[in-house]
């Protein structure tokens, strides 16, 4: 499938986006130290759950953005690349409830 396009949906919310994954990482490289000082494990397990929220966070406005752009243009134009672009949705959003 074709991914090359010169403008994504989420290029306005870049830095957006950017600043919540270094923010990311950064509760990552606590969890991190967490195990490392052996930490209690429910502490831990609290910040995991914090980490998934946050990456699921990132995930649906990405799915926003890619619905609201890629997926609405694509509809516009009708035919195949509409079908494949609800389908790449459908699979994306498959992939993120599992």
């Amino acid at each position: 499938m074709d991914h090359e396009h010169g403008h994504h949906g989420y290029i306005t919310d870049k830095d957006k986006y950017l600043n919540r994954l270094k923010r990311i990482e950064g509760q990552a490289r606590g969890i991190h130290k967490m195990v490392e000082d052996e930490k209690y494990c429910i502490d831990i397990l609290t910040q995991i759950s914090a980490l998934t929220s946050a990456l699921e966070a990132v995930a649906v406005g990405l799915l926003d953005d890619h619905l609201r752009h890629c997926v609405v243009d694509a509809a516009r134009l009708g035919g195949a690349e509409a079908d494949a672009k609800i389908t790449e949705a459908t699979q994306a959003i498959a992939r993120l409830v599992r």
